[in-house]
């Protein structure tokens, strides 16, 4: 079973990029299932009905959010019906679902989001005893876990200590993409993080003044989003089967 996972799809020119790039994905690898990192797709921050409709219009089964999960209030209106989930380590009374099984032909793939906490400043359960039971609850064939974090230390950790357990662990949140796409000692695939789908010469996504500005005087700023030209997009490709994993990158 081939798994396609994109990376944060960031703001407008995150949505124009995955317009263009994936029906080309689809023409060269067939993935049997689609998977996105939605947290930033409106405008940088968090999702709405219609951004969520436009996911879904594309041919996504499952979007992953992250810190700015509720940064649209909106949200709250209609995630607990979606095909989103939302961090686990969320406590239990918080709208939407941390896991969400999906069915292709005759096997079930368990999508589980989990979030860091090293620097990442919300006040979630940790994420390590988190996993542990939500394992021991979960049936299903293959098992594909959302790290969204900052420390690349905690995500590789949590690789590790997963490994085995699950079938693929994919870091999502710095918008970057690492060059360790590999295969865990245990069967694990895993990668420290995808990268993100948007403007390629903004910073993170946002538009470089306003933050480049932040840095040089030290006062804060309100990020927008990058609305360049040239773009990037970024996923894996994941083979649950046959454990193997590749990293797409593409940049204009």
């Amino acid at each position: 079973m081939k798994v396609l996972f994109i990376g944060d799809v960031f703001g407008t020119r995150g949505q124009v990029a995955l317009e263009k790039y994936l029906p080309k994905m689809k023409q060269d690898y067939h993935p049997d299932l689609i998977i996105v990192n939605g947290e930033n797709i409106d405008k940088g921050f968090g999702m709405t009905l219609k951004t969520y409709k436009f996911l879904m219009e594309q041919g996504v089964r499952c979007v992953t959010m992250g810190n700015h999960t509720f940064s649209k209030r909106e949200l709250l209106e209609f995630i607990d019906d979606a095909n989103i989930v939302r961090p686990a380590n969320y406590h239990k009374d918080v709208p939407g679902k941390g896991v969400q099984i999906l069915r292709f032909n005759d096997k079930t793939v368990a999508v589980i989001n989990i979030m860091g906490r090293i620097f990442m400043g919300d006040p979630l359960d940790n994420p390590f005893q988190v996993i542990d039971t939500l394992l021991d609850e979960i049936d299903a064939d293959y098992i594909i876990v959302d790290f969204h974090g900052e420390a690349t230390s905690e995500k590789l950790a949590f690789g590790h200590y997963v490994d085995g357990r699950v079938d693929a662990v994919v870091g999502t949140h710095t918008h970057v993409p690492t060059a360790d796409a590999m295969i865990l000692p245990k069967n694990t695939l895993y990668i420290t993080d995808i990268g993100m789908t948007g403007a390629k010469y903004g910073i993170l996504g946002g538009e470089k003044e306003s933050i480049i500005h932040k840095f040089v005087t030290g006062m804060p700023s309100r990020i927008k989003e990058d609305t360049s030209k040239k773009l990037q997009f970024n996923a894996v490709l994941l083979d649950v089967e046959n454990h193997t994993i590749k990293a797409i990158n593409i940049h204009e």
